[in-house]
């Protein structure tokens, strides 16, 4: 049995050879002349998992370690009996971290007060529900859109996009890439849906590149029809568009879901199947890594702050978005290279708070977003 595993997964290296031959290679270089012997198959999405890589090969498992999975050819799959699985909300705290720091670092740089905007949540998956969170807990209003939920839940909570378009000073995307159907997301956000939308509205995009038709989104930032851009996904990866770039409030190499932990978590998914694929004694294995467990402490003098100025002051300790923006403008040439080379980060839920001077319904909201407070 034979596995072909891309290179850059981590923690993967060593925990399938006592078991089967595995080989290493480098994701979007994977061809179908490298899976002739290979029965299963480990990815990223660099990998395009179609017919021209799989056909007359013995691959019977694709596993991505990635939440995304649209990289994957599932109608392929499954007219030749190639089974898939995805790491579904392996890297969503990674996103959830990377939107409340970029939306923070904005409204700082810019004197906004979040208890007086309304956020649109669009896509209300493993990601968009902990971005309410964030929302709920920095004092914005919500409003929330995501027809697949509404259909199956027939819940009243979710909203029309047009009310978001109406309603919404920031909006965030948090959907699959769908290229057809009656959910479809490929370029949601193009012309007609700009024209449409309130003027200075924030629209951030860390879910798929394509679901923004980047021309539309260019015209519109540069006739002032909307406020900002703040984007971590890229259409046409990873040849990216400058003009967007030059746009673009902050921008960063998607990197939202690159922690330490989300990267933990997809290869633990992705072992966890093909072990059970392969009936190995691997189930509940993950990294044993120093730094996975180790916490990091915060201090916080909240005294006279208010809640924002405090989720603004810890998040951002965590995590400064503004570097990632730097590199990439630096070097956007180099846009696979800062995604491969990229120095993981840590969670929220990886660091201690230590808080004084702050009320009660503040500890709560930062306990919420994954802060261990011990001392208050």
């Amino acid at each position: 049995m034979k596995i072909v595993a891309d290179k850059n997964i981590p923690y993967l290296k060593g925990v399938f050879e006592p078991f089967c031959d595995i080989e290493y290679l480098q994701g979007d270089l994977i061809s179908n002349r490298d899976l002739t012997d290979c029965s299963i198959l480990i990815v990223r999405t660099r990998t395009r998992c179609n017919s021209d890589l799989l056909e007359h090969t013995p691959v019977k498992l694709i596993a991505t370690a990635t939440i995304g999975y649209d990289h994957i050819d599932i109608d392929y799959c499954k007219e030749q009996g190639i089974a898939w699985v995805n790491a579904a909300g392996c890297n969503a705290r990674a996103v959830q971290q990377w939107v409340m720091a970029a939306i923070l670092s904005y409204a700082k740089q810019h004197a906004i007060d979040l208890t007086k905007r309304t956020l649109g949540v669009v896509g209300v998956g493993h990601v968009g529900r902990l971005v309410v969170d964030f929302a709920e807990a920095v004092g914005m209003s919500v409003l929330l859109n995501d027809p697949p939920r509404e259909r199956a839940e027939s819940s009243c909570i979710f909203r029309s996009i047009e009310l978001l378009r109406q309603e919404c000073d920031i909006l965030t995307f948090h959907v699959p890439l769908l290229i057809e159907g009656i959910d479809k997301t490929y370029h949601m956000v193009n012309e007609k849906f700009l024209k449409k939308i309130n003027k200075g509205t924030i629209l951030i995009n860390s879910s798929r590149g394509e679901v923004v038709d980047t021309s539309a989104i260019v015209n519109a930032s540069s006739s002032k029809a909307i406020g900002a851009v703040l984007i971590d996904v890229w259409e046409g990866e990873p040849n990216l568009s400058l003009e967007l770039l030059r746009h673009a409030a902050i921008a960063t190499p998607h990197i939202a879901g690159y922690s330490f932990e989300g990267k933990a978590n997809g290869t633990a998914i992705v072992v966890e199947a093909v072990a059970e694929f392969l009936n190995l004694p691997l189930s509940g294995w993950y990294p044993d890594e120093e730094h996975l467990n180790a916490h990091r402490t915060i201090q916080i003098d909240a005294t006279g702050l208010t809640t924002q100025e405090i989720l603004t002051e810890a998040l951002l300790t965590t995590y400064d978005i503004n570097s990632d923006d730097k590199l990439l403008r630096e070097n956007f040439e180099e846009f696979e290279q800062l995604r491969a080379n990229y120095s993981f980060r840590h969670e929220v839920n990886a660091y201690s708070l230590k808080i004084k001077g702050a009320e009660a319904k503040v500890i709560k909201s930062l306990e919420r977003l994954g802060f261990e407070i011990v001392e208050v």
